[in-house]
């Protein structure tokens, strides 16, 4: 089992910056993937960012060029730095943890929230 803790959430004003962290208890396997997903009032669940065991990453259109994920596979944890938060990057922040096809796993933290004031 896998349990995962975001913190860093909160309330900044618009070109603000935030950090957002997870630390997973348990074991995370190099293959596992580590990324972050937000949901907004009444918007469906969307994918932020992911980071590979191999660290190659990927980003949602949206954030490019303002949010970097990066991960400490000693510590167990994933980070997001968020700069340029815009009014629109409000949301619940979730980690996640998936494995490979060959060893399945999907795990969600609890979720942080982020709220970007104008």
């Amino acid at each position: 089992q896998v349990q995962l803790v975001e913190s860093g959430g909160g309330l900044v004003q618009a070109g603000g910056s935030l950090r957002l962290s997870c630390a997973a208890s348990g074991s995370i396997f190099s293959d596992n993937a580590m990324g972050w997903y937000r949901q907004a009032p009444g918007k469906q669940r969307e994918l932020v960012a992911v980071i590979a065991g191999g660290g190659t990453t990927n980003y949602a259109d949206s954030v490019k060029g303002r949010f970097t994920i990066s991960r400490d596979n000693a510590k167990n944890t994933v980070y997001l730095r968020m700069n340029n938060l815009k009014p629109e990057d409000t949301a619940v922040y979730y980690c996640r943890v998936t494995g490979s096809y060959y060893r399945p796993r999907d795990y969600w933290g609890q979720g942080t929230q982020v709220t970007v004031s104008s």
